[in-house]
Parts: C-alpha cells; structure tokens; sequence
C-alpha cells in the first residue's frame, strides 16, 4: 500500500514516538507517554493545512509569487491563489530521500533545483532526533550553486495538550511584536503587542480569540533561543528554537476549533524576500555557504 504521505518513518525512545514522512520530511505525529503532543493525522490521509510540514526556501507567503533578485524578476507559482501568493516553499509535496532510519532518530535531504521563480540549488538535510530533552530538529541548508540565493525556513506543526477546542489552551509566547497584515495576510507594519488582545507574553487562555498572527522581538534565553508553551491541566507542550530563529506564527484556525495549536518557528517574517518590514530576516546564501538552525519540541 502507498500511503499519502509516502513511506512513514517511525522512530522511538523509551516513552517517546515519533512519525516522520517520506513526502516532505513532515512530522506526522509526535508522542510522550502514548499521549499526542503533536496534533497529526493518521497514515492513510493526505496532509492539509500544513500539518507538520517543512516550510524552505522561504516561510509564509511572497507577494504575488515575485521578488528581485540577481537584477531580474522572479516569478514563482502561485499556491495560494485566492490570496495571490506564493506559499511555504518548495518542498513540500516532494518526496525526500531517506539517508539514515536508526530506532530514535531520520535523516531526510532534498536538493531543490533551479525552476520558474527559483534560480538556484540548494541542499537540505533534515535530522529528527528523539532525545531525552524531547524530539530534536536539526536542518542544515548549503548553497550548491554558483550565485547566490535568498533563503529562509520554517515549520509548521500543530501542538496539543488534549484539548477538545483550542478555546481551553492557555499559551505563552515571548514576543514584544506582531506583524500587522492587509486581507491578504501580507505585511503592512511591525507594531508592540502591549495593550492588544494579542499579547501572549502572560500566560493566557485562547479563548475566543482567532489568531493567524506573526510574533517578533523575542524575548532571548541565555542560549539565544526562545520558548513558546501551551498548557491545560496537568499537560504541558513546549516548541523551543535557537537564536537563528526571529518570528513565531501562531495559528488557532477560525471555523476549525479542533486541531490544534499551530506554533510555527521562522527564520524570517512574511514576504521576506521582497522589500517592507520583515525584508531584514531574509539571509543570502553565497556558493558553498551553509547554515545549521536547530528547533525541537517537548511534551509532558
């Protein structure tokens, strides 16, 4: 049988498991203790909104698809076309190679070549570890090419603490600032969260608030990184990324109040690649130059 989402690659430690799918590399379940602590999907459905996926060269949404870059236009496909953008990448629906399957952790790379809007190669390599801090996510990304390309990365999984509604998850998120979109979810202004209904810097029930919200200006750890929770009752889940990391998309869905918590770790805001606000998180990737971003999540 050729499930959905290609080959599923399990791995376990102790009272940890984890899934992980040959298309993508996504996360399709994540497990401490036989209970969820990522929100997945089950091995004979195909992934929608997102749900564990990896999220590269770009985070989020390019306007239009086009960006200036090499002294052109680039014109990208448009996979969100209600909106009129270009949508989280490039690797998403293609199948990765598997290099290493041991019991507690996968190693997935892709090489995405020049296409229309893409005018470079880039190689990833995606590394799942179970630990005994939780499931680790180490991508290290290199420029194969012979110019430079943009870059930026994200991912996109949904969180839980065994809720029934994300109405009754109470979330922390330490981020001064939220990104303020147009009807197309695209940038307009970086403004504070203080005295908004979008602070989340206080632990605070979700209730009825819709958030599809972009967060910068973390708060930094002594590493560097920064520390997103959720919380209900005795469960706690916890979305950790290190200092490569300055924007956090927080996404609790509007009609769909049943699956899960989105808490998504980008290197850069949206549109990022074109002028405007979030233009100053887009990195340059110069021939043989590589980057190594870590994240990982914790659940108890």
């Amino acid at each position: 049988m050729t499930h959905p989402t290609g080959t599923q690659l399990d791995i376990t430690l102790g009272d940890q498991s984890a899934t992980v799918t040959g298309l993508g590399a996504g996360l399709r379940r994540y497990a401490v203790e036989g209970r969820d602590v990522v929100k997945g999907f089950g091995a004979d459905e195909p992934v929608s909104g997102g749900r564990g996926q990896q999220l590269v060269p770009w985070p989020n949404r390019i306007r239009d698809g086009r960006y200036p870059w090499g002294g052109t236009t680039q014109q990208l496909w448009l996979t969100e076309p209600a909106r009129h953008n270009a949508s989280h990448g490039l690797a998403r629906y293609v199948p990765w190679t598997v290099t290493e399957h041991g019991d507690s952790h996968v190693v997935c790379t892709l090489t995405i070549y020049p296409q229309p809007g893409w005018p470079g190669i880039l190689h990833v390599r995606l590394r799942y570890a179970l630990t005994d801090d939780g499931l680790h996510v180490t991508v290290e990304a290199r420029n194969d090419g012979d110019a430079d390309v943009p870059f930026g990365y994200g991912a996109h999984p949904y969180l839980t603490v065994g809720e029934s509604s994300v109405d009754e998850v109470e979330v922390t998120l330490p981020a001064a600032s939220r990104l303020e979109v147009d009807d197309r979810l695209l940038p307009v202004a970086v403004s504070p969260v203080e005295g908004t209904g979008l602070d989340l810097r206080e632990r605070s029930r979700v209730g009825d608030r819709v958030l599809d919200t972009a967060y910068t200006d973390l708060a930094r750890e002594a590493d560097g990184g920064w520390t997103a929770t959720l919380s209900r009752e005795d469960r706690t889940a916890e979305l950790w990324a290190d200092s490569s990391f300055g924007w956090a998309q927080v996404f609790t869905g509007e009609k769909r109040r049943d699956v899960g918590l989105a808490v998504e770790p980008m290197t850069c805001g949206p549109d990022a690649f074109n002028p405007g606000p979030t233009h100053d998180g887009m990195r340059t990737l110069a021939p043989g130059q590589s980057l190594r971003l870590r994240w990982g999540i914790r659940g108890s």
